[in-house]
């Protein structure tokens, strides 16, 4: 079984806290066992005080960072000194000494400063919230920051936006892990969205639209019934009773993508789950999809997750053991 190791620091914010339990305890196998194991430490085993004003209290101390198959490091308030100066204090550093060359290290939100001081986001892409990525920047010139993303899967090291967007990693490693078939199984269970891609906008300007518009959610309800019929931005915008530039605007705005991105990842989405999930031809998928063609959607397939339909399925269809990661 997967361990994955939670480190609450002292001052951590209980929301992100919780995330990797809430998520990762909820996938399960065919058999119904769970697929990971998860703990929280702190870096000295005893109680640390949190955001919330209650002490949060744990069973491990920092030793069991050297157990750890992944590590996620939630958010705290007391990350000032780190945030400030750059670098890890000896107890923090110390404890990052004992983590083994092939854990996974996953940052929430803030908590990228910590991997950054670590010198583990050097000359890698990587995340943070929004609101802190000009001074992030500043402080640690040699990360590649990408201030417009969810999140960045860099491989073994991982960082996300803030808050919610710790949802979305924690569910995108399930799926990298074990395919999106599980993923959705622990999104339905947490009540959360399955799918949002990583490259999605973090910060959208009008989120929820005013009173007074014409939301975009009808279509987009309509569109992912229909995904295996051509569709244009013209006739999407007809079906919402809006003009093309209007619908485009408020599009962006809700989803905070294009409506032609957006329809592209439905797409792969669609496309990734009939490849795990059935047994239908590669022609066949790609015209249930939308794709049309086989050579596009290997070619969609290709942009969105690097590897060809066949290979995805080798890995991820329902009945065969994953061995590899994407």
């Amino acid at each position: 079984m997967h361990r994955v190791v939670v480190l609450a620091l002292e001052g951590v914010i209980p929301f992100e806290l919780s995330i990797p339990a809430r998520i990762f305890s909820s996938a399960e196998g065919p058999d119904g066992r769970p697929l990971y194991e998860v703990i929280t430490c702190t870096l000295d085993g005893r109680p640390v005080h949190s955001a919330a004003g209650f002490a949060i209290a744990v069973e491990h101390d920092a030793k069991a960072l050297a157990t750890a198959g992944t590590l996620v490091v939630p958010p705290a308030d007391t990350l000032g000194a780190i945030r400030e100066q750059g670098r890890l204090p000896k107890p923090l550093a110390d404890a990052f000494a004992l983590i083994q060359p092939d854990t996974r290290i996953v940052s929430i939100c803030t908590a990228a400063y910590v991997l950054a001081a670590a010198g583990l986001l050097d000359d890698r892409p990587a995340t943070t919230h929004w609101r802190e990525v000009e001074h992030f920047q500043r402080t640690f010139p040699q990360v590649k920051v990408d201030r417009d993303v969810l999140f960045v899967d860099s491989g073994n090291i991982l960082t996300s936006a803030g808050v919610a967007a710790g949802l979305d990693l924690c569910l995108h490693l399930i799926r990298r892990d074990h395919g999106s078939a599980v993923a959705n199984q622990v999104a339905r269970r947490c009540i959360v969205p399955p799918w949002r891609d990583g490259g999605q906008a973090q910060y959208i300007e009008q989120p929820v639209p005013e009173p007074s518009s014409t939301s975009t959610t009808s279509t987009r309800a309509w569109a992912l019934e229909h995904l295996h019929q051509p569709m244009s931005l013209s006739e999407l915008a007809a079906y919402a009773r809006m003009s093309t530039r209007t619908f485009t605007r408020r599009f962006r705005a809700e989803v905070g993508m294009t409506p032609g991105q957006w329809l592209t990842a439905q797409r792969v989405e669609r496309a990734r789950q009939l490849l795990e999930t059935s047994d239908l031809s590669i022609d066949h998928i790609a015209h249930r999809a939308g794709f049309g063609t086989a050579n596009s959607l290997r070619q969609h397939l290709r942009a969105a997750i690097g590897v060809s339909p066949t290979a995805y399925r080798r890995i991820f269809h329902a009945g065969s053991t994953p061995t590899h990661k994407i």
